[in-house]
């Protein structure tokens, strides 16, 4: 598979990214979102976190490729059933992040993130690997997933709460 599309998505939102938190003022980045009940700043550190979290998702999908599919299908029903805790904690998180991190301390961390999903990519030996996902957890989540799909994945979250920003 060409990962090129991949790469070039991935940056496409890292520079989505560092333009959105380098024009936003103050008073925009405290404004509320639409439909969400974060501040732009928070929305923006949870587009942030699509990315942060794809270390571990893809770490699990790894791993629960090279066991039999029920396995896989058995943990996704597990986190399906935990999904009012992983509201809290999503909420939250983002919360806190964006509420305490600062535009800089955000940038970097989108930078040192993505260049550590390049550096992945490339190494990848198969991305047509892949395992079940909790789909009440997010929307852009199927019941089955390819890497190449978790790849896709921060960068669809992005997308689509880039259009709830107020700013």
């Amino acid at each position: 598979m060409d990962t090129t599309a991949l790469h070039d998505e991935l940056e496409r939102a890292r520079a989505a990214f560092h333009e959105l938190l380098a024009h936003a003022k103050a008073d925009e980045l405290r404004r509320r979102s639409n439909g969400t009940r974060w501040t732009n700043r928070q929305l923006l550190f949870h587009m942030l976190l699509g990315f942060l979290i794809m270390r571990a998702l893809l770490a699990m999908a790894r791993g629960f490729s090279r066991m039999p599919p029920g396995a896989s299908r058995g943990f996704a029903r597990v986190l399906n059933a935990g999904t009012r805790l992983f509201d809290v904690a999503n909420y939250l998180g983002s919360w806190l992040g964006g509420t305490f991190l600062t535009r800089h301390r955000m940038n970097v961390l989108c930078d040192s993130t993505i260049a550590a999903l390049h550096e992945r990519l490339d190494r990848e030996p198969d991305l047509e690997r892949g395992m079940h996902y909790p789909t009440r957890w997010d929307p852009f989540f199927q019941d089955f997933m390819t890497l190449a799909d978790l790849y896709r994945f921060p960068v669809r979250h992005f997308d689509f709460h880039r259009r709830q920003l107020t700013l």
